[in-house]
């Protein structure tokens, strides 16, 4: 069972990017935002979506998995934490190995970038700075069953797939309750390489 996370739901974010202002507050940040907020069809709706670390459970997250330098850490409670400092080469394997488009890299520091769910935060029993200042809930931290309780009949997912690949995740996503496939699908399925049509 899901313990404490971040449950996103995107039929509530209204762009108002609280969130993204946020969390350059957050102690362990030093000044930048780790969540990206989204328009997903920019100019033509206001839609928008929070784009936080999924804290990747199984497989071992990937962008942990393919980092040559080990600078990525997953705490024994499944927190997928920032590179560390002292060891990231800034080679960007992780971004290239997200499946959700999380990790960044500073060209500059060549140092990698991303979510660590607050775990200054989070590991004291904290909420994250994300979801204490969304004023619609589109993030929420909680369990899935204080979720249900403040939403009755929400539905959540934490298992994906990309092509044949599942991975399921310590963050979870909000999705409508007569929609619900499972696992959900992720991204987009890859149609191009290089002008290629690659579907054949």
């Amino acid at each position: 069972m899901m313990g404490r996370t971040i449950f996103i739901d995107p039929g509530r974010c209204i762009g108002c990017q609280a969130c993204v202002s946020a969390c350059r507050e957050c102690d362990s940040h030093r000044g930048k935002s780790m969540i990206h907020l989204d328009y997903t069809d920019e100019g033509q709706s206001v839609a928008s979506l929070p784009t936080v670390c999924m804290h990747c459970e199984d497989p071992v997250a990937p962008c942990a998995e393919v980092c040559p330098a080990d600078a990525i850490l997953v705490t024994a409670d499944g927190v997928v934490q920032q590179a560390d400092t002292t060891r990231c080469i800034g080679c960007a394997n992780c971004v290239n190995a997200c499946p959700f488009g999380v990790p960044k890299i500073d060209l500059e520091a060549k140092l990698q970038l991303k979510c660590n769910l607050c775990y200054d935060r989070t590991a004291y029993g904290l909420a994250p700075m994300c979801a204490t200042v969304c004023p619609t809930g589109a993030l929420f931290y909680g369990t899935v069953e204080e979720l249900q309780a403040e939403r009755p009949g929400v539905q959540v997912a934490d298992t994906f797939v990309f092509g044949s690949t599942e991975v399921r995740t310590g963050v979870a996503m909000v999705v409508p309750a007569d929609k619900v496939q499972w696992p959900v699908p992720g991204g987009l399925p890859v149609v191009e390489i290089n002008g290629k049509d690659v579907r054949r």
